[in-house]
């Protein structure tokens, strides 16, 4: 019974840094695209700011998975890792970002929440999904 008392606790644990992560994720995209993210998405329905979100929690959601893999039942490890990592991994997400918005015409973020689908937005999502998938592989 302890056994399971403590695999619910240190599961809690990591749940909370996940989200964590994943709030500060929020947090970077809504900074990055013009508007509010919360209005753009759920009120205006906006698939493109959609799959920007969808991608970027993604991405940091499978940087938390191999920290917690790679923390090789360490919880300190893990726990400290996972938040680390994640936050590196938004750093470097953030700053891919910026770099594609540098070389791409236009306002990236401006493109990203059109109401009409924008192919820029698929890029952005794939630029998220490898970075968190890069950092991943580098924990493991």
């Amino acid at each position: 019974m302890q056994n399971l008392v403590t695999d619910l606790l240190v599961t809690l644990a990591f749940g909370v840094v996940g989200v964590v992560l994943m709030g500060v994720g929020y947090g970077l995209v809504d900074l990055a695209t013009p508007g509010k993210l919360h209005e753009l998405i759920w009120a205006e329905r906006n698939r493109n700011a959609a799959l920007l979100l969808t991608s970027n929690l993604l991405g940091v959601g499978i940087i938390v998975v191999a920290a917690i893999v790679a923390s090789d039942n360490d919880f300190t490890l893990g726990l400290i890792g996972a938040a680390a990592y994640g936050i590196v991994g938004l750093v470097i997400m953030a700053a891919a970002f910026l770099l594609l918005d540098a070389v791409t015409p236009g306002r990236l973020g401006e493109l990203l929440v059109d109401p009409e689908p924008h192919p820029a937005v698929w890029v952005s999502a794939a630029v998220h999904l490898a970075t968190g998938a890069i950092i991943a592989a580098a924990i493991i």
